[in-house]
């Protein structure tokens, strides 16, 4: 594998790269943790509605019990080569009771309403607070593009 040219971007074009990205992409890895049981990480699909990230898993995962014990979590895009890493605290919905704007644009999305499922499901909605985004080292500096919820540049 060759190493490529990287020319750093401005603030403004790495947050709307993130913003593209969150966009269109699928999967999102999620991070959680447990006081007693350590780290938890899992690959989810996710719907971006421009202000927080929705997933949806079983819940009674670790995910969801992680998640209702210690709500702050870290959210990742998968590629190693355009990095984009959310941090911020999940509120868990009850499938049945999530707002019906969010499960509508995740079953538009994916195909597939968990509302409608016989075993529970259960959404995480994380607004983030901090995001960070990079592409390789000459990206590192100045990566962090959110800060305390506020978009910077």
């Amino acid at each position: 594998m060759q190493p490529t040219k990287i020319t750093p971007r401005t603030t403004a074009e790495r947050k709307r790269d993130a913003l593209e990205r969150l966009g269109s992409e699928r999967d999102i890895w999620v991070s959680t943790s447990h006081p007693d049981h350590g780290p938890h990480q899992v690959p989810l699909w996710f719907l971006w509605d421009g202000e927080a990230a929705w997933m949806c898993t079983g819940a009674n995962s670790a995910t969801v019990r992680n998640a209702r014990e210690e709500p702050r979590v870290r959210l990742a895009l998968p590629d190693a080569l355009d990095v984009v890493l959310l941090q911020g605290e999940a509120e868990c919905h009850p499938a049945r009771e999530v707002p019906r704007g969010a499960a509508e644009a995740f079953a538009a999305k994916f195909g597939w309403d968990p509302r409608t499922e016989e075993t529970p499901y259960a959404y995480l909605r994380v607004v983030p607070q901090t995001v960070r985004v990079w592409r390789g080292v000459p990206e590192l500096r100045g990566r962090v593009v959110m800060r305390a919820g506020e978009w910077l540049g």
